[in-house]
């Protein structure tokens, strides 16, 4: 079996890698390509791998190289995990959107438009390449906004499922808090990519206990430190929002908070300098402690479960991912990409149903996927109105003054990036 995983030189990597020497028997990886343009970086993080998986006495060969279409060539599933722009990029989709008062997040808002503006015409490019390549080779995207880049692929003919691990960190949690093992929490997941709710949990199954109650009852006060949310609007709503959700229902406090310190971006920026410099230690044969900072937990975990169950070798048999709705949410359209519980097969996903949504997430659910449909719009064909529109659509901003002002920033940020600015 051979993996690629573009966007090698990530400093994510070694997270990936381990988890494949860890899970070596649910995924027996023969061969594991990273495929980056950044020499320098992907020296250190091939070098590491390669000790990750001699310590394990994994018996897979790892390849770096710098040739996407060598490095795809015969591959049986193609990870994405890339950042046009790096972290720099990423900077100014944290900052320039304060100015107006509106959210700064690079997969949200207008940073995230930026983003999947970026984004989308580079994921197209390397899938055709895939596709000429390996046309029945699996793309996994991880790449953010997974949602909006998981329906271009889809929408393209490609054979792609999206992955986020905002549902294997709940899963993680709420094992912990009821003392089972991870495998036994099924959770009720459902919305869009980070736009989701817990609407139920159950032991050992979709059809078993929904212990969802139990945890607000005896956990709520840990549950809503984690998501930076009031106890008492969990208890209102009766589920547990992603911490996405922080961004809807407490945007102003988050604007202000966001205002007095440095970005995300910078703080990234400088874990990444120190992490390169561990990697490139020769006795490092490890993941480090500081890569758990660095985002992504469990990303390993989930990435193997996922590719395991494509390619027939074994998995869950139900899992969480981005996919199309195909009428599981009646009120969206069939090709929009919800996130919900699926069963995973070489065929690839099959959502599982989902109970009534309750007005007060299905409303929301339902503008930021004609956002998405919008910003995808705009990714494929350009132009400063079809932005215009995107921006006015999201319920983050919604007034023509700030979608104006926004879309003269972003343009004006993101020029190099954009064919047709």
């Amino acid at each position: 079996m051979k993996l690629t995983v573009v966007g090698g030189g990530s400093t994510y990597t070694p997270e990936l890698v381990d988890g494949f020497a860890r899970l070596r028997d649910t995924l027996p990886v023969e061969q594991l390509v990273l495929v980056d343009p950044a020499a320098d970086r992907l020296d250190l993080v091939g070098g590491l791998a390669r000790r990750i998986f001699a310590k394990q006495g994994h018996p897979g060969r790892i390849v770096t190289t710098s040739d996407l279409d060598a490095g795809v060539e015969g591959a049986d599933a193609v990870l994405l995990q890339l950042r046009v722009g790096g972290q720099a990029a990423r900077r100014q989709d944290e900052t320039w959107p304060l100015e107006c008062g509106c959210v700064g997040q690079e997969t949200t808002g207008a940073g995230g438009l930026a983003k999947a503006l970026r984004t989308v015409p580079v994921v197209l490019d390397i899938a055709e390449r895939v596709r000429r390549s390996n046309p029945r080779a699996w793309l996994i995207d991880f790449t953010n906004p997974v949602g909006i880049v998981t329906r271009a692929l889809l929408q393209a003919g490609h054979r792609a499922v999206g992955l986020c691990n905002v549902a294997i960190g709940f899963q993680r949690r709420f094992a912990g808090h009821l003392g089972v093992a991870p495998a036994d929490v099924h959770l009720g997941h459902v919305g869009l990519n980070h736009l989701t709710w817990e609407t139920d949990v159950r032991l050992g199954g979709p059809e078993g206990e929904n212990v969802l109650p139990k945890l607000l009852a005896e956990h709520g006060d840990a549950l809503a430190d984690d998501l930076r949310l009031p106890r008492a609007l969990l208890d209102r709503l009766g589920v547990v929002p992603s911490y996405y959700l922080r961004y809807y229902y407490a945007h102003d406090e988050v604007v202000r908070d966001l205002r007095t310190k440095p970005s995300r971006a910078e703080e990234v920026a400088a874990m990444e300098r120190e992490l390169l410099e561990m990697y490139g230690d020769p006795a490092l044969d490890e993941k480090p402690a500081l890569l758990a900072k660095r985002g992504g937990a469990y990303y390993s975990e989930a990435a193997v479960d996922l590719a395991a169950a494509l390619l027939g070798g074994g998995g869950s048999p139900y899992q969480v991912v981005n996919a199309l709705n195909r009428g599981t949410l009646p009120f969206l359209p069939d090709d929009a990409v919800i996130e919900v519980q699926a069963a995973v097969g070489p065929s690839g996903p099959v959502p599982l149903p989902v109970p009534e949504l309750d007005p007060l997430f299905a409303g929301l659910v339902a503008n930021v996927t004609a956002y998405e449909e919008l910003a995808l719009e705009a990714a494929l064909r350009g132009g400063r109105d079809r932005v215009f529109r995107a921006l006015l659509a999201h319920p983050l901003i919604g007034q023509y003054a700030y979608a104006e002002t926004l879309t003269d920033q972003l343009v004006a940020h993101n020029r190099e990036h954009l064919a047709w600015a």
